[in-house]
């Protein structure tokens, strides 16, 4: 069921991924009723929540995520508080990435055909934020989304498409303004 939930392909959830599943949000649930002082304990949940939470990455609480299993932290990223992950498949968040609060990132999406959401079909395409990425506060970045190395993306931006290397960009839908120099 993994290589279908990473194919790109429609599938439709069953028991076994919704016990699976529990297992991930119980450990979510523990995070999030960690006192936001006992960083220790926070890190350890995180390590065992996420696919990869490297030196130095730090997440606000409140946190929410599909799984967390798929979704892996770079060195020194920080993600404020509201966090929302629609980790189905792959989210890459490379070092350095610094994210507002408020974000989602959703790389999990449903078919169009009204009688594929009947059925409860989903599909995913992963998501990659490389290095030194800046997301504002309320971005939105949706399925099958790359946000180039060094780029800001500006609050409130709904990012469709990918976003090249050192630019700004924000907007709805989310478009390049200019270069950083």
């Amino acid at each position: 069921m993994k290589e279908q939930m990473d194919s790109g392909e429609n599938y439709f959830e069953t028991s076994e991924l919704k016990e699976e599943q529990a297992f991930y949000r119980d450990l979510l649930f523990q995070f999030n009723h960690t006192l936001p002082s006992n960083t220790q304990e926070k890190a350890r949940i995180l390590k065992e929540l996420l696919g990869g939470f490297e030196d130095g990455a730090y997440i606000e609480q409140p946190f929410h995520a599909n799984w967390g299993k798929n979704t892996y932290f770079g060195k020194n990223v920080y993600a404020n508080f509201g966090l929302s992950l629609v980790d189905d498949t792959k989210i890459e968040i490379q070092d350095e990435v610094m994210i507002g609060p408020n974000v989602t990132l959703c790389a999990g999406t449903h078919p169009l055909s009204p009688e594929l959401r009947l059925q409860k079909a989903q599909y995913n395409l992963p998501i990659t934020i490389e290095k030194n990425v800046w997301l504002g506060a309320g971005a939105i970045v949706l399925p099958g989304v790359t946000i180039g190395e060094n780029s800001v993306i500006g609050a409130g931006s709904l990012v469709t498409k990918d976003i090249p290397k050192n630019v700004l960009a924000y907007g709805s839908p989310c478009r390049v303004v200019r270069d950083i120099n």
